[in-house]
């Protein structure tokens, strides 16, 4: 019985930069879920999240201090896990650690969406059970791509990559050698927020939630270690 080489086991499945695109469009729908639906508050967005943080201390009409307080800390302890873990596996099989790290995001927006199908919408236990499990999974996730450290896609927030869309261009005097996978980091997270808002709007946030937590099952299953 022979056993497959290592480096052939890493590049099995779908390569890195379209995993982490489709990663950016559940980014989207996951921000359309938690500001359309959830009172104003971002759990993948952070930059957002913090700004909303201080419309809401202002006393802003629309924006909570206890909702977005949670998202924070819930992305925060995520990141926290994502960071021992990446330590602890990323020296081994990246295919391994990146799927592990995938099936763990899938099962808590799963959960998320369950809790959004079992419960009203805005009762305060979808808010705020939404709210931390999406949150946490976005940090996880945060923190497995920051290890991955794939180029222009962090999946998540979009300013250095409009940055260097802009900056790096042959109008900005560069070489625009990074131009099409920035563009299609920012056509990914329009196409998943815009997705989002129309099913929010629509059905409410258990059904992107769970379109969501299928596509990221899929990508768990599927993903190799290469770019």
């Amino acid at each position: 019985m022979t056993t497959e080489p290592a480096q052939d086991a890493e590049a099995r499945g779908v390569p890195l930069v379209p995993v982490l695109l489709a990663l950016t469009v559940v980014s989207g729908l996951i921000d359309a879920v938690s500001y359309l639906g959830l009172g104003h508050v971002f759990t993948a967005n952070m930059t957002g999240n913090v700004v909303v943080l201080g419309f809401a201390a202002a006393g802003a009409p629309g924006f909570s201090v206890p909702h977005t307080a949670t998202s924070l800390a819930c992305f925060l302890v995520g990141a926290a896990v994502g960071g021992r873990t990446s330590r602890r596996l990323g020296a081994g099989s990246r295919r391994r650690w990146t799927r592990m790290t995938l099936a763990a995001e899938a099962a808590l927006v799963a959960v998320s969406a369950a809790v959004a199908f079992a419960a009203p919408d805005h009762a305060p236990v979808t808010v705020y059970s939404v709210i931390a499990l999406t949150a946490f999974a976005m940090g996880l996730r945060n923190a497995t791509v920051r290890k991955l450290g794939v180029a222009d896609l962090t999946t998540t927030v979009l300013t250095m990559t409009l940055t260097g869309l802009a900056s790096d261009s042959r109008a900005g005097g560069g070489a625009g050698t990074h131009s099409p996978r920035r563009t299609a980091s920012v056509i990914a997270m329009v196409v998943g927020a815009t997705l989002g808002a129309w099913l929010v709007l629509r059905y409410g946030i258990a059904v992107p939630l769970l379109v969501a937590a299928v596509v990221v099952g899929a990508l768990a299953v599927t993903a190799s270690g290469r770019e």
